[in-house]
């Protein structure tokens, strides 16, 4: 087998099976074609090494065959990669605060000494942010071999801009200003920085929430920080046996609640004026968050040790608090439940007005 049968053999490999014959036999006619040229121009014939310099210049085979390929030959292109970066900086930022609160839970607790602590959360960060990559990377290739972009690409509205302020901080010159002038503060104009816009708030929920998903069933492996490892043996009490415990039993209801989240900010996303529709989600997930703080309020494993029977034993337990001087665990739980109850409770209430007057008061106010 001659040097042109083994190089088109390689190109004929990578091609599509209906279009192998008619690609070959054309690539075939211009290589002799090259070769030809070069023997009449030396006025001898060629060597082997002579040959393969000519088709080295042709091209490798795998580059060439992609020359006949349909579709894009990049993975994420121009057009789409400011999204995925944008995307990718937002999903970071979820997976460093999980990673956070994990390093600082297991410190309080005593789980493990300080160092090995912060050690363990830049390795989950590490592992996380390479998963966290791999699916965005696979979402951008997927969008870029669509027929039609999708709409977000080609229909957007200036008014909605406000969502490209989201981490706009996380710059060079941010961080050079932090460490040279102490100012971590994002730079703003005369009038101040406007509020979010409505699709900047649900763009950054859709990905907070979907991050949080992937973390809770184990595909972003934010090492050594499972709902589990949130908790240690600490007075007595075998939390981490305790947050297992729930875990298992909130692990499809969070699923189904975080799923519906998501889809709810896209939806929230594309009818940004929606305030009447926005207003009905947060109706909705808030009585499904309130109705998750009354439950490990009253029947979880935790309310063995959060539950108090009525108000005056709430403000009793924080008043012996306040008086010892220092915050026993069961007590700063019983906080965050009681105080996450009413956040629900006010979103409701929030959820209601909204619904009923058609007004959002939490949307920027455009001078």
């Amino acid at each position: 087998m001659d040097l042109i049968d083994r190089y088109l053999n390689a190109v004929a490999a990578q091609l599509p099976q209906s279009q192998r014959a008619d690609i070959v036999a054309e690539l075939r006619d211009m290589i002799l074609n090259r070769f030809e040229e070069k023997e009449e121009a030396l006025g001898r014939p060629l060597t082997e090494a002579e040959q393969e310099d000519i088709l080295r210049d042709i091209g490798h085979p795998l580059v060439v065959a992609a020359r006949y390929g349909s579709g894009p030959q990049h993975v994420v292109g121009p057009e789409l990669f400011p999204w995925w970066m944008f995307g990718v900086k937002a999903g970071l930022i979820v997976v460093v605060a999980i990673a956070v609160l994990g390093v600082l839970v297991r410190i309080i607790v005593g789980d493990v000494d300080t160092a090995q602590a912060i050690g363990q959360g830049f390795r989950s960060v590490f592992n996380s942010a390479i998963t966290l990559i791999g699916f965005a990377t696979l979402a951008a290739f997927i969008i870029e071999r669509q027929k039609e972009k999708p709409s977000f690409l080609r229909e957007w509205r200036v008014k909605d801009l406000g969502l490209f302020e989201f981490g706009g901080g996380l710059n060079a010159e941010a961080v050079q200003r932090g460490l040279t002038e102490g100012d971590w503060g994002p730079k703003t104009g005369r009038r101040g920085r406007r509020g979010a816009s409505p699709v900047g708030r649900a763009i950054a929920s859709a990905v907070g929430w979907a991050v949080v998903l992937l973390w809770w069933v184990g595909w972003l492996p934010v090492t050594h920080t499972t709902p589990e490892t949130f908790g240690a043996v600490v007075g007595g009490v075998d939390y981490a046996t305790m947050m297992g415990q729930i875990h298992a039993l909130l692990y499809w209801p969070v699923i189904a609640f975080g799923l519906l989240r998501v889809l709810f900010d896209l939806m929230r996303a594309a009818r940004p004026d929606g305030v009447r529709f926005t207003a009905l989600g947060d109706i909705g997930f808030g009585a499904a968050e309130g109705a998750l703080f009354g439950w490990l309020w009253l029947y979880s494993p935790l309310s063995k040790v959060i539950f108090v029977p009525t108000i005056e034993a709430f403000v009793d337990r924080i008043r012996t608090t306040v008086e010892n001087g220092w915050w026993p665990l069961p007590t700063v739980l019983m906080l965050c439940v009681a105080f996450g109850f009413l956040h629900a409770v006010s979103k409701v209430i929030g959820g209601a007005i909204r619904l009923t007057t058609g007004v959002d008061r939490r949307l920027p106010k455009v001078d």
